[in-house]
């Protein structure tokens, strides 16, 4: 029987390959890093596509939080939501969202 794939883990799979699981394995990253990834994937896994759409756009948009957790990243040449802009428009469009 094939695996349906939902939209939400769609996104949750996109962001695991670019983002969050090379910080998540690495062995030299700082833990306030895999913390904070944590804490997105857990806020993240209880919102539907649509909500994730808009709280991915919402980071880059940036809260204080979400701006002083990109520099961190950033600082330690860490992936962020920042570096992932074009992929990700380009394939979470609205349209998408409503097929």
């Amino acid at each position: 029987m094939p695996t349906t794939t939902t939209k939400e883990s769609e996104i949750m799979e996109f962001l695991h390959q670019r983002v969050f699981d090379p910080i998540l394995n690495s062995t030299t990253v700082i833990p306030s890093a895999k913390t904070g990834i944590r804490y997105t994937i857990m806020r993240m896994n209880r919102l539907k596509a649509k909500k994730m759409v808009g709280y991915f756009w919402n980071a880059i948009a940036g809260t204080h939080k979400s701006i002083q957790f990109a520099e961190l990243l950033k600082n330690e040449n860490l992936p962020r939501f920042e570096d992932i802009i074009e992929e990700f428009r380009v394939r979470f469009t609205n349209s998408w969202l409503t097929k």
